[in-house]
């Protein structure tokens, strides 16, 4: 929370608060998938390669 609030002094809180959820839910997936041996399918990692575009996409057009 603290990096949020940190991150939200220089980005707008609708594009902040969407990419820390982003970013959260891509770590999930991967500490899922590394330390849980979850699935990894093709489909899967296309949404989460989408996600992670989208995120960037946020703080592209943020500024």
């Amino acid at each position: 929370m603290v990096l949020l609030a940190k991150a939200v002094q220089t980005l707008p809180i609708g594009t902040a608060y969407p990419v820390w959820t982003g970013i959260g839910a891509v770590g999930t997936v991967v500490l899922g998938i590394v330390f849980f041996h979850e699935p990894v399918s093709f489909l899967r990692l296309f949404f989460i390669s989408t996600l992670i575009a989208s995120i960037i996409g946020l703080k592209l057009v943020s500024h």
